[in-house]
């Protein structure tokens, strides 16, 4: 029996529309929405918490400050989605395959994330504390100062990605692969970095933060 190296990957989410429904109207709380298309929609300051998308596509459509509080995605494609300030606190998001997304501020506090691949795009201080991600796959994307506070994070894989002044205080990790990030810039909650595995190269740029949580004092 040979022995397992390096860490479990992601599975792959498994999304196949049907043949989608346009649809041009407001969201609306509590709303179902059942194969439909909503393309370059301005959803700006949208109120729809608890919201469900079920094999649905969103391409083009502006978010910010929309209110998705408690919302479900469930087999969905975003494509080019932009958003600031979106409230995605408690969102489920399973099967979603995301390319390109410009995002700033998002809420996604408490959410749980299963088989979702994120390609392209850049992800501006996401405020992902608490929340649960399982097979997510982050691909030639950057992400500046995600917050995963507190997050629990599962077969989890960043491939040639920038994550810059990531916040993993009281995370838990679990086969989380760092070793293709094109740049891993310094980490707050270093000791969380348990679970993670990472390159020889990154081990020697993240040993002064090492250094500083064991208190250890290095002088020439």
């Amino acid at each position: 029996m040979t022995s397992r190296t390096g860490p479990k990957p992601p599975r792959p989410p498994v999304v196949s529309l049907p043949e989608l429904r346009p649809h041009d109207g407001p969201l609306e709380p509590e709303g179902d929405y059942d194969g439909e298309v909503f393309t370059s929609l301005d959803l700006t300051g949208a109120d729809a918490p608890g919201a469900r998308f079920l094999d649905c596509a969103l391409r083009g459509v502006t978010l910010d400050e929309a209110g998705l509080r408690g919302a479900r995605l469930t087999d969905c494609v975003l494509d080019g989605v932009r958003g600031v300030g979106t409230n995605l606190v408690n969102a489920r998001l399973q099967d979603v395959e995301c390319a390109d997304p410009r995002l700033g501020g998002v809420l996604l506090h408490g959410a749980s994330l299963s088989r979702v691949r994120v390609r392209g795009g850049k992800l501006d201080y996401v405020n992902l504390r608490a929340a649960t991600l399982t097979d997510v796959t982050f691909e030639g994307c950057v992400l500046v100062e995600p917050d995963l506070a507190g997050a629990r994070l599962t077969r989890v894989a960043f491939r040639d990605c920038v994550l810059r002044d990531v916040d993993l205080t009281g995370a838990v990790l679990a086969d989380v692969d760092l070793r293709e990030l094109a740049e891993l810039s310094p980490v707050r909650g270093v000791e969380r970095l348990a679970g993670a595995t990472i390159t020889p190269t990154q081990l020697l740029d993240l040993a002064p933060a090492f250094a500083g949580y064991l208190g250890v004092r290095v002088e020439p």
